[in-house]
């Protein structure tokens, strides 16, 4: 056993389907004693922040099942059919199926975790720009999807008053504000 590690004893799968794969991971600490973790492995995701010509950045509004509600965030997802598919590549489609956005220029701003405490997942965040307009090619489970454009000072207010609340949203925003000096707008 390495000093200061956790060791994985054994691994077992306890749910799995075409999204992500849940399993359990009996481990041994450092000092020797037993632990257990329960682990969701899931593929990364790419987040795309679009800023148009004129600063205002595009956010899409669907239900989020999960948690029941209906909330903004920046388009976003991951191709779970298609594992190994590069983060670019994943986030140009991604921008151009929910938005109808075609983006010239993609830089990369960053990599996070969301939830690393229990998931693998991580997320790949890039801000589109030189943005030609398209139609839309959603999934059908983002038929109730709506698509418009924000200041960011509109997004922080969305932010401070609940309209956003995804966690990897508001960290690119984080980013986009440090990038820019705090000279959004």
């Amino acid at each position: 056993m390495s000093e200061g590690r956790i060791t994985q004893e054994n691994s077992q799968i306890v749910y799995r389907n075409r999204w992500m794969t849940v399993r359990e991971d009996n481990v041994r600490f450092p000092d020797g004693s037993p632990g257990i973790y329960g682990v969701v492995a899931k593929e990364d995701y790419a987040l795309i922040a679009p800023r148009h010509a004129d600063g205002r950045f595009q956010l899409v509004q669907q239900f989020r099942y999960p948690v029941g509600q209906r909330f903004w965030e920046f388009p976003q997802g991951a191709w779970e059919t298609k594992p190994g598919v590069g983060a670019e590549t994943v986030a140009r489609a991604e921008l151009t199926e929910e938005t109808g956005l075609v983006a010239s220029t993609l830089t990369r701003i960053g990599h996070l975790y969301g939830a690393y405490g229990f998931c693998s997942q991580g997320c790949h965040l890039f801000l589109a720009t030189d943005l030609k307009e398209g139609a839309p090619d959603r999934e059908d489970t983002e038929q109730d999807m709506i698509t418009a454009p924000f200041s960011f000072g509109q997004i922080c207010d969305m932010v401070s008053d609940g309209q956003i609340k995804d966690a990897t949203t508001i960290a690119a925003l984080g980013l986009l504000a440090l990038r820019a000096g705090g000279e959004l707008t």
